[in-house]
């Protein structure tokens, strides 16, 4: 797209037109977008066809200046701070409240020339790994519009799984970006801890969350990283590492990008076939390490012990962290506010109405985590499990492997309802993915196949500020499935989508919660 952009083969506003098309003829079936803003993005449009043409006209050096994003539409997650626009996280308690700021991936994608055409849906503040915890909907999954998309960044996911916008901006605080790009069939990542400054976004888990891409393919996602990572002084957690330039040139050709695999060492963490696997999705994941090995790679098998504690780890760090972040919501300084005939029945009424179940489930979690007593035998426990979970990957990696591959998650998307009755069972969608986050080493999740007729997901995890590496691998990969069947395919039921008299997917989660009843 950039290249056709240069070289005066589109404009800009002719590709965000396009995009704006799409998203609203579908999102009344996809409900993929919490605000979308046609006429910000056609003035961003315009302003990047002002600086392509004056550009050519200076001469192909001024050309290869050009920002890499310029003029490319992007779509952000709600909980990201755009000047003058909403940020609701998905929560009726942010409803109708305005970001008067913006974060710092907003000020970087600005100077990328990028084109911000709205807002995604998203699970209430990011809690949630089937996006159907919106207080504004739920999602659907363009390849079967009565199965989730995964959370919390589903509608990001869908954007681009939809063709509605080429990258989005998603957070992953347990699995977010990558278990949502597994379940709709494109590339998501989670890079490392402080890589992307979290300067405007809204918390949820704050020594968990990590913001990242969502692109069709490996080249993509690396030129949006490139574009929003890097040091920011107003983000403590933000690292002075350098954001490699490489990232813009992985390799262009199949052959040359294949032959990066040859003589690679990856690791097979048995613990992540977990019990319950959705036999399809892992005959999908045993094909990709196969065309690996075929590739030139060698496979081992390595263990992590201590992975079957992350998931019991994980939901005593994050609420304990999401209790705190989410007590500034008290109907006093933003958004929704309720009156209950004192200050703190105002309190009361104000968080009783304004967060959605999910939400009031993991602050009283978080609450009695850190509550005297039980601080020491909870909290403090987890913290320190997580350091046994972190060495577990640092002894991997110091073996030599260079990646360890991985399910990205258990199951392929699944029918809305099948697993609200069931928190643990909804918690466990995101057991191959959360360990990477309470390691805070980077992760990716690519496409690998299909398991009856949804998109599986091959993750890939690698050593601290490892992305340009695992972009690479990820490069080859792509170029030695190139001829696949599967990439080949679309969201089978996209086309539905296009009906405007077809049935919401709030109507279709309601359906499927009836049938359930029965």
């Amino acid at each position: 797209m950039t290249a056709l952009l240069r070289a005066g083969a589109f404009r800009a506003r002719e590709i965000a037109e396009a995009h704006l098309a799409n998203a609203e003829r579908q999102n009344h079936a996809l409900n993929a977008w919490l605000s979308i803003d046609r006429e910000r993005a056609l003035g961003e449009a315009d302003a990047a066809d002002v600086r392509l043409d004056a550009a050519r006209r200076s001469g192909p050096d001024a050309v290869a200046a050009l920002p890499p994003l310029l003029g490319v539409p992007v779509a952000l997650k709600d909980l990201v701070s755009l000047k003058g626009g909403q940020a609701t996280a998905g929560s009726r308690i942010l409803e109708g409240y305005r970001a008067p700021y913006d974060a710092h991936i907003t000020e970087r994608l600005r100077e990328a020339g990028a084109v911000v055409l709205g807002k995604t849906n998203m699970d209430e503040f990011a809690m949630g790994s089937s996006n159907e915890h919106s207080a504004f909907g739920p999602v659907s999954n363009p390849w079967r519009l009565d199965a989730v998309p995964g959370g919390s960044s589903g509608g990001s996911a869908v954007t681009v799984a939809a063709y509605h916008a080429p990258l989005a901006i998603g957070t992953d605080t347990g699995g977010s970006i990558r278990q949502p790009a597994a379940l709709t069939g494109i590339v998501g990542m989670k890079p490392t801890y402080g890589r992307v400054s979290r300067y405007g976004i809204i918390a949820f888990a704050s020594s968990l969350d990590q913001i990242g891409p969502f692109a069709r393919d490996a080249r993509d996602a690396a030129m949006l990283l490139h574009a929003v990572a890097g040091r920011d002084e107003r983000d403590a957690t933000s690292a002075p590492v350098p954001v490699p330039d490489d990232l813009l040139h992985l390799p262009a050709s199949d052959d040359e990008a294949a032959a990066t695999l040859r003589g690679r060492r990856f690791g097979l963490p048995r613990e992540y076939f977990v019990a319950g696997m959705e036999p399809g999705s892992e005959r999908r994941i045993r094909e990709a390490v196969a065309a690996l090995e075929a590739a030139g790679a060698t496979i081992e098998d390595v263990s992590l012990p201590h992975t079957d504690y992350g998931l019991a780890t994980y939901y005593i760090v994050a609420p304990a962290e999401a209790s705190a972040n989410l007590a500034r919501y008290d109907g006093i300084r933003y958004g929704f506010s309720r009156r209950g005939g004192d200050v703190l029945a105002d309190y009361v009424a104000t968080r009783g109405a304004g967060f959605g179940a999910e939400v009031k489930r993991r602050i009283m979690l978080g609450t009695y985590a850190l509550s005297a007593g039980y601080y020491d035998a909870f909290y403090l426990k987890a913290q320190k499990v997580r350091t046994l979970i972190k060495r577990d990957f640092d002894l991997a990696f110091a073996s030599g492997i260079d990646a360890l591959v991985a399910p990205t998650s258990p199951t392929p998307a699944f029918r809305f309802g099948a697993k609200l009755a069931d928190p643990v069972a909804m918690y466990l969608s995101d057991a191959c993915t959360l360990p990477v986050n309470m390691a805070g080493l980077p992760g990716v999740s690519i496409p690998c196949g299909l398991s009856d007729g949804l998109p599986v997901g091959l993750q890939l995890i690698g050593p601290a500020w490892s992305e340009l590496d695992l972009l690479r691998i990820v490069r080859g990969y792509e170029a030695v499935t190139a001829d696949a069947t599967w990439r080949s395919l679309e969201p089978a039921e996209l086309a539905l989508a296009d009906d405007p008299s077809g049935p919401t997917p709030a109507e279709r989660a309601a359906a499927a919660r009836v049938g359930t009843a029965r």
